[in-house]
């Protein structure tokens, strides 16, 4: 590994191999930055690589990122340590205590499968020094990428609603339509356009690794305390049904209407858009 010039860094990614440290790897290049692959059979290479390294970037599964945080602590004084998992708190922690350099956590808000960083939201969670990260901001905001600045208890807390809760409802759904042995295609051929949408959200679901969704909502303690009170609350709203309580129902209904406001309206509007496109490709 060598250095080129003063504007060429050298950022290393560890777990380089994965479908989404290798989305970063390409768009960082095509910026000339200078990008090394650390993977699970090369950490012979560790000390070289880390030795030149302006940044390192933590890319393995949850399950694995504390352990190889754990192992970062012979990086240069200046490296900024980073890591891309989808929970922040405790991996932010773990690069503070391992690297006395900038530390900064990164969740992109999209999967390896889109063509490239533009319009997509990376969160950024500051965690040491964010004057000497500002560079690596920058060149995330060079790619397209929209930078949104959280701290990481926001975040995770944010991340309970976004994925350990929707990814739950979703997979309970599908085990409540294999054990009723619903019949897909029916389904299929009768949705309405919506209703085939949601549809296609739960079956993607299930296309996918399902360790990655495990290690999401086993993350942390408050992802099941959550799923737990909408179990609490679905319990008290199918009172209302065998109650045949249907004023009680609409009330509800009213209730979180309200609480939605305007961006109700907005999501009404979006959610037709995204329809309308789907049904004309």
């Amino acid at each position: 590994m060598s250095r080129k010039n003063s504007m060429q860094k050298n950022v290393v990614i560890i777990g380089g191999e994965g479908k989404l440290a290798r989305l970063f790897n390409r768009e960082l290049s095509k910026l000339g930055m200078s990008v090394f692959s650390l993977d699970k059979n090369d950490w012979h290479k560790a000390d070289e690589l880390f030795a030149q390294a302006d940044a390192v970037i933590v890319a393995v599964p949850i399950h694995l990122t504390l352990d190889v945080i754990a192992r970062c602590h012979q990086l240069p004084v200046e490296c900024i340590l980073a890591d891309l998992t989808s929970i922040k708190s405790s991996p932010l922690r773990a690069m503070l205590d391992i690297h006395s350099g900038p530390v900064l956590g990164l969740h992109p808000m999209f999967g390896p499968d889109v063509s490239d960083f533009s319009h997509q939201t990376i969160a950024v969670c500051d965690g040491r020094e964010p004057d000497k990260t500002l560079w690596f901001k920058q060149l995330l905001k060079n790619t397209g990428a929209e930078l949104y600045t959280i701290s990481a208890s926001e975040h995770d807390e944010s991340m309970t609603f976004i994925q350990a809760l929707r990814h739950f409802s979703t997979f309970a759904y599908g085990v409540h339509l294999q054990q009723e042995q619903a019949d897909l295609s029916s389904l299929i051929k009768l949705s309405s356009p919506i209703y085939r949408l949601e549809l296609a959200m739960v079956g993607r679901l299930f296309a996918q690794d399902p360790e990655l969704y495990a290690d999401i909502i086993f993350s942390s303690k408050s992802n099941i305390s959550m799923i737990k009170r909408y179990h609490q609350r679905l319990g008290e709203l199918i009172s209302l049904l065998e109650n045949k309580d249907k004023a009680g129902f609409i009330n509800q209904f009213s209730d979180v209407g309200d609480w939605f406001g305007d961006d109700a309206q907005r999501f009404l509007k979006e959610s037709s858009a995204m329809l309308d496109s789907t049904q004309k490709s």
